[in-house]
């Protein structure tokens, strides 16, 4: 970072008489304010809210951290809200650095320090919990920092963000820290819309410069050899040529026979190949991609028995100190089945892997060694590229493209970009470079498709949820609270979305009202004579269609009747005339697709769309036993046989239309004579009239498809919020527009399966349930397996699986109230967690715990393991705060908390 010159000194001093308090927070900073932070702090200053977006790296939380500045001088708060609990931790301990630890506090659900400093730092959820209960912690609040505010558009927790926005107090300056999206303009209308006066400030020049490069074999090359006339990157030549080279000597896939002289499969330039490049042309530390934890891990392995190493002995024994700070709390039994030994020793060689499979504590142990460069090389799932600060000189792509839980798919621009956004560390790196490892198949100009493109557009994921129903409709009433939700980015985005549509639809009724003047006839109503047209016209179609369904249905019939030997009749193309049936094709898909043999020697399969009529055979003739329809011999001598026969084939006609019974022969009779009789038929300038009316007629269809199109999308939320209030009235969360006191409970609960832990608490389900068997139950309601096996998991019998058999039940019939009322479903409770639940709420090492689980097919990793508990944990305390220490769930939610809450679960993180 920059360093102060005397004339950058004296500039600030006339700053400081113009804007003191940003040149005194100025003056706390080793560096200079860029101008984009410059911007963005003189508009905080001013009391406007701010949004920044800008590049990984730039600088952003500056602004948010002026925030704080300011707060502290004017006497108020300032809250800092993170999406993550590491990020959080990460805020705090900087802010406390800072400013004092009395001043910074910290809450994120699971940890309260100094709760009521005038600076806490917070997840986004427990500042939307605050505004629910109206928490006196909000007086005085003046600012909102929000980092990572793009975070509005994850499915599962985007909607929290819209919520703090809305219902923040209109006084509370919002400061919105953004990754580059490119419809930060339309974000920043939303917030004017919501929050009054907010300046947009977009930033989106890297600190650092980013070069771009692909490695085949184990050549480096630029990705980019310049730029053309027209000031676009042009691909390195040099690097398309031997890129087409390798991809035509590189075999796609393993050949079937496996034998001398079969060439190789193709093999990747090996991790330790590509390590040892970097590290020679000094590009580490660096980040690979891997988009696979056991692939992470695999490449780990790879690299230690390589005997890779990247550290001297002075970091191996500062490393070693800092993993013992980290991992000291952990049982000595756990060390084995955690694979303690195997990490740390892949630490002290300077190599690491991250993913969320891994122990939090792990976890946090690598990021603090590779900040500190004792940790070089990081094999990493695209989960690093979100939030934690662990930016690196080199990315490494080792493929584009990654399983989404659905399907392989490929990178997309935006995330191409926030992948490599890590390289590059300011203060730190003069250049930041990021490498895609090329494969069969990769093509150069697709890799720079992906580096040159900046589309990375910010979706709204919000949508009204059934506790967010009862707490807006306690806090605000049924109308404000539909008002608030019309104000959501989501619903922003939709009404803009229609306000094309809404144009297009006024050209459509003045094109219609011209077409209208045009046609109009001095005979009579000339749009009733066009409704009659059009009405004949549909009606003689339909019939045609109905007997169309009906001829092929037939036709299929009569091919599905043939045997072997009958001689048929093909009535046109190119293999129109005789043919005999060597196999009716019963067994193929579908309609049957009988193998046939025509007198000029051609063997193939027809199928119902190669007759217009049914099929019915002429004669037969004998077949030998084996007729092998692909041997030339046997084509040539049945070919003969068929010819021999005598069998004629019938002349051509015109193909037999399907005629129409008597009904509708009437129907279209009295349509004609309507048609005739009316006046306008006889006008001269008829037809021409009628072009006018048919355009008029499909401008008409057009006009209605888009105006329902409109309808769907305007005030989509507010009807998607009236639904959800409709079905809890009906199951008595609400009465009219009051909410219950079952609506109470619920109100309190927050997850992704609100209702039903409501429903279970209501109809006492779980009420004679042991700690351990409420464990094991309620991790039904939050964990989701991340490969559907297809089997039924194994549960504790006796009281555990009871009780989760009547969760089930109350979900199958709160899905079926979800169905009809057409709501989003709740998700049904998955039992794959219940076993290794319990015996860890029984006091089961890990080693136990991990070990059965393996046992029986389940893949659980230590940090699953742990991330999944502590869910638990969290709606154990939700249900044990909502139900009281009086209520039978209650008690024993608590003393469940207390059984679970140690070992690795315990330890922080």
């Amino acid at each position: 970072m920059a360093s102060r010159s005397p004339a950058q000194a004296y500039a600030a001093s006339r700053e400081r008489g113009a804007r003191p308090r940003l040149a005194d927070f100025a003056g706390l900073l080793p560096f200079d304010l860029d101008e984009f932070q410059r911007q963005a702090c003189a508009a905080l200053d001013d009391g406007h809210g701010v949004l920044v977006c800008a590049p990984t790296g730039a600088g952003k939380t500056v602004v948010g951290e002026f925030a704080v500045h300011l707060a502290l001088g004017e006497g108020t708060k300032c809250f800092y809200t993170t999406p993550i609990k590491a990020l959080s931790n990460q805020k705090y301990a900087d802010l406390a650095a800072r400013y004092g630890a009395d001043q910074v506090g910290l809450l994120t659900g699971d940890t309260a320090v100094n709760g009521h400093a005038p600076v806490v730092v917070m997840t986004t959820e427990v500042l939307r919990n605050m505004l629910y209960a109206s928490s006196p912690a909000l007086h005085g609040l003046g600012y909102v920092v929000m980092d990572e505010v793009h975070y509005l558009a994850d499915r599962f927790r985007g909607a929290v963000w819209e919520e703090v926005i809305l219902q923040l107090p209109a006084e509370v300056a919002v400061v919105g820290l953004s990754a580059t999206v490119s419809n930060a303009e339309e974000f920043g209308d939303w917030l004017v819309t919501v929050r009054g006066d907010t300046a947009v400030v977009v930033d989106e020049k890297r600190p650092v410069p980013l070069w771009q490069h692909m490695m085949v074999g184990n050549r480096l090359f630029d990705l980019f050899a310049g730029q053309d006339d027209a000031g676009r990157l042009s691909v390195d030549p040099e690097l398309v040529r031997h890129a087409q080279e390798q991809d035509r000597a590189a075999p796609l896939a393993r050949p079937r026979v496996r034998g001398r002289g079969a060439p190789p499969r193709f093999r990747p330039t090996s991790r330790v190949t590509v390590i040892d490049r970097l590290d020679r042309q000094g590009l580490l530390p660096a980040i690979t991609f891997v988009f696979s934890r056991t692939g992470c891990d695999a490449a780990v392995g790879q690299c230690v028995r390589a005997g890779l190493r990247l550290t001297g002995e002075d970091e191996v024994a500062r490393i070693r100190r800092i993993v013992e700070k980290h991992t000291s709390g952990l049982p000595e039994a756990d060390l084995g089945v955690l694979g303690f030994w195997e990490w740390r020793e892949a630490l002290e060689r300077g190599i690491a892997a991250h993913h969320a499979g891994m122990l939090p504590a792990f976890k946090e142990t690598v990021e603090e060694l590779f900040v500190l460069g004792l940790v070089r090389c990081v094999f990493a799932t695209e989960t690093l590229a979100l939030g934690i600060n662990m930016p690196a000189r080199t990315v490494v792509l080792e493929r584009l493209v990654k399983y989404n839980g659905e399907a392989h798919v490929e990178l997309t621009a935006g995330e191409y970009t926030q992948l490599t956004g890590r390289a590059g560390r300011r203060g730190i790196d003069v250049e930041g470079h990021a490498v895609v490892l090329w494969q069969p198949g990769v093509d150069p100009t697709q890799v720079a498709g992906l580096a040159s493109t900046r589309t990375y557009p910010l979706r709204s994921s919000f949508r009204p949820g059934y506790n967010m129903a009862v707490n807006l409709l306690d806090r605000l009433g049924a109308e404000p609270a539909r008002e608030l939700l019309e104000q959501s980015f989501a619903q922003f985005q939709a009404d803009r979305s229609v306000v094309g549509v809404a144009r297009r639809i006024e050209r459509n009724v003045e094109a219609m009202a011209g077409y209208a003047d045009a046609m109009t006839c001095h005979l009579g109503d000339f749009a009733e004579y066009a409704g009659l047209r059009r009405e004949l016209s549909e009606r003689e179609k339909s019939l045609h269609r109905d007997g169309a369904a009906a001829r092929r249905a037939a036709t299929a019939d009569s091919l599905a009747a043939l045997r072997p030997g009958d001689v048929i009749a093909v009535p046109s193309g190119r293999r129109a005339g005789l043919a005999v049936v060597l196999d009716p094709g019963l067994d193929q898909p579908g309609e049957p697709r009988p193998l046939v043999l025509t007198e000029d020697r051609w063997a193939g399969r027809l199928a119902a769309a190669d007759f217009p009529a049914e099929v019915r055979p002429l004669g037969r003739m004998r077949l030998p036993r084996r007729a092998d329809h692909r041997v030339s011999r046997v084509r040539r001598d049945l070919a003969a046989s068929l010819r021999n026969t005598g069998i004629v084939a019938p002349g051509g006609g015109r193909r037999r239309r399907g005629g129409v019974d008597g009904a509708d022969s009437a129907e279209l009779a009295t349509l004609r004579r309507a048609l005739r009789a009316h006046p306008c038929h006889g006008c001269d300038d008829r037809e021409s009239h009628a072009r006018f009316a048919e355009r008029r007629i499909r401008l008409d269809r057009e006009t209605e498809q888009l105006r329902q199109k409109v309808r769907a999308t305007t005030h989509s939320l507010a009807r998607a919020f009236d639904r959800i209030t409709a079905l809890l009235r009906e199951r008595g969360y609400l009465d009219g527009d009051a909410v219950t006191e079952h609506g109470v409970v619920l109100s309190r609960l927050w997850g992704e399966s609100d209702l039903l832990a409501a429903e279970c608490l209501r109809h006492g389900i779980w009420d004679a349930l042991g700690p351990a068997e409420l464990a094991a139950v309620v991790s039904a309601l939050v964990y989701e397996s991340r490969r559907d096996t297809g089997g039924v998991p194994r549960v504790p019998a006796g009281a555990v699986a009871e009780a989760l058999a009547a969760t089930v039940r109350l979900w199958g019939e709160l899905d079926s109230d979800e169905r009809r009322h057409k709501v989003d479903r709740t998700r049904e409770p998955d039992a794959g967690f219940a076993w290794p639940m319990h015996r860890w709420a029984r006091g089961q090492t890990l080693s136990a715990v991990l070990t059965v689980a393996a046992e029986n097919g389940q893949e659980l990793a230590a940090g699953d393991f742990v991330r999944w508990c502590r869910q638990v944990i969290d709606l154990l305390d939700q249900l044990a705060g909502v139900a009281g220490k009086e209520h039978p769930v209650g008690r024993t939610a608590l003393a469940a908390i207390r059984e679970l809450r140690r070992g690795v679960v315990g330890l922080g993180g």
